[in-house]
């Protein structure tokens, strides 16, 4: 598997995270080249937009389960908004 392919492949977000901590771990750590901070950058982008979009998706089922679709906010969790 080439390395595009890789950072094409998708992963949970536990995992896409656990990695991303791990990549800016490396590169703060100034260990890596140029040549490798780059294709970690490259990297660390790929998964920044996939731990967005699961987000994303998470809220749009949190919205359609709760039934605020329509409505024009998402109401903040609290210990008190137990139904």
């Amino acid at each position: 598997m080439t390395k595009a392919e890789e950072a094409e492949q998708p992963v949970d977000f536990e995992q896409a995270l656990a990695e991303l901590e791990a990549l800016v771990e490396r590169m703060e750590s100034g260990e890596l080249s140029l040549e490798d901070s780059l294709k970690s950058f490259e990297r660390g982008i790929a998964l920044t937009r996939q731990c967005q979009k699961a987000l994303s998706e998470a809220e749009q089922k949190v919205e359609i389960l709760t039934g605020k679709n329509g409505e024009d906010g998402v109401e903040p969790f609290t210990a008190d908004n137990r139904d």
